[in-house]
């Protein structure tokens, strides 16, 4: 799910460190991923964009030998007839054997259950999280999937204040490097930062959270 630009420049890369004009310089580079899931995300990009950000849009995707695995290794291993249901069906809506009607795709009655509101899909995935916050085993099966990140970091939030221990807050530093720039870059606009993959300006933590 990489940006396509990533990977060729690793193929420029080795070739070059390698002396070596073959793909990849000569190594072999095992990739991994489903297309029908997240493509690479191209911020404010169209959904063009993101196709054309996409590996297969790449010239190395001629020269990729590809290999599927057909396995469930959970219902394999663990005889999880449920979890082989459930990815059966995503097999089949990922294929197109489940036609939509107006647009629509019916699941069928067994394939998941379905909540009223956030409160109650809390409630419903950490119904005990007062006392098993801190068993991995118990957390390790749970898990809320949201679209987008604010939806995410609110989930954290509400999630948090459920948490018995008591809260510690710590802030990023908040000033320029150059004390002239301060004028243009104000505490208020630095505060106000939220850059993907790095921690909010004021994060507040507790001990045991996940």
């Amino acid at each position: 799910m990489a940006h396509k630009y990533g990977l060729e420049a690793l193929d420029r890369t080795l070739k070059d460190i390698r002396n070596n004009n073959e793909l990849m310089g000569g190594i072999v580079v095992v990739l991994a991923g489903d297309f029908r899931q997240t493509l690479p995300v191209v911020p404010r990009g169209t959904m063009a964009d993101e196709i054309k950000a996409c590996l297969k849009s790449s010239q190395l995707w001629n020269k990729i030998n590809i290999l599927q695995l057909k396995t469930n290794m959970r219902v394999h291993l663990f005889g999880d007839l449920s979890s082989g249901e459930f990815a059966q069906t995503q097999l089949d809506i990922g294929e197109g054997r489940i036609r939509p009607v107006e647009g629509l795709i019916e699941f069928p009655t067994n394939f998941c259950n379905t909540v009223d509101s956030l409160e109650s899909l809390k409630e419903s995935v950490f119904s005990d999280l007062k006392t098993n916050f801190k068993n991995h085993a118990w957390l390790f099966e749970r898990a809320i999937l949201a679209l987008k990140y604010k939806s995410v970091n609110k989930l954290n939030i509400d999630l948090l204040e459920i948490l018995p221990e008591q809260p510690r807050t710590y802030l990023s530093i908040d000033s320029t490097v150059k004390t002239e720039e301060a004028v243009n870059y104000p505490v208020e606009f630095l505060n106000s930062l939220d850059p993907p993959g790095m921690p909010l300006h004021n994060l507040t933590l507790k001990v045991g959270e996940p």
